[in-house]
Formats: structure tokens, C-alpha cells, sequence
């Protein structure tokens, strides 16, 4: 009965100590939400134009993407997600932000995929003589 036990203890003591870690892994907020990270940045033109942002590999998988304008107002029709397996996502936004704003989520069609870059098509006013800065996020 003493061997049974203590064969029982150590499995028993592992499996515990990893639904604790676990349990207290998810209750953080920062766990639920994913990590975000910017991906790029460009200063784009005035008028109607059309920019890249190339993402490198290394920067892992995304479930979602979020846009957000500094500097100055920019109008932004739309943006095509490129995938890693050559597939690509149709975004429609016809935002208008203002300078500090920022898109909704973004959410990545099959969840977690592998970007290669990401392109945009934007017409901006020429009203404040400051150039708008559009940055990429991505949620891991």
C-alpha cells in the first residue's frame, strides 16, 4: 500500500503544479488578449496612393491586425493581407481616422497565419502640411 502511494504522489504532485501554472496563466489579462506588435510603419504621401508594408517571417504567426494613423487625418479605403502560403485577405475600411486613431481588430481569416506583407490604398488632405503615419499592428 506505502509503494502505491508513493508511485501515486509524484504523478499526482506534476499534474497539480501544471494546472495551477495553467489556471494562472490564462487569469491574466495580457494572456487573453495576445500580444500585439508593431510590424511597420510608413509616412505616406498626400493625394490618392497606394503603400506597402513588407512583414518578415521571423515575426511569427497572427490572429488579427490593427491600423493606426498619427500625425495627420488619412482617409483609408482599403488593405490586402498577403499570406505565407500565397492566399490573400480583402479588408474593406473606408475609415476616415484622424491623427492618434486607430482601426478595430482585424480578424485573420484561418486565425493564426503567416504574413509576408500587407498593402493599402489611402487618399490623404493636404489641410495641415504634416504628412500622416500609418503603423501596422499585429496580435499574436
Amino acid at each position: 500500500m506505502k509503494n502505491l502511494l508513493k508511485a501515486i504522489q509524484i504523478p499526482l504532485f506534476l499534474m497539480l503544479s501544471l494546472t495551477f501554472i495553467y489556471a494562472a496563466n490564462t487569469n491574466c489579462p495580457e494572456a487573453l488578449q495576445g500580444r500585439w506588435e508593431q510590424l511597420g510603419s510608413r509616412t505616406v504621401k498626400f493625394g490618392m496612393d497606394r503603400d506597402e508594408i513588407l512583414v518578415i517571417a521571423k515575426e511569427g504567426f497572427f490572429t488579427g491586425l490593427k491600423i493606426r494613423v498619427t500625425n495627420s487625418a488619412l482617409n483609408m479605403h482599403k488593405m490586402v493581407i498577403h499570406f505565407g502560403d500565397g492566399t490573400t485577405q480583402d479588408v474593406e475600411l473606408k475609415n476616415n481616422f484622424k491623427a492618434g486613431q486607430e482601426s478595430r481588430v482585424i480578424d485573420l481569416a484561418g486565425n493564426r497565419r503567416v504574413i509576408t506583407k500587407i498593402v493599402f490604398w489611402y487618399d490623404t488632405k493636404n489641410a495641415r502640411q504634416t504628412k500622416a503615419v500609418v503603423e501596422l499592428w499585429g496580435k499574436h
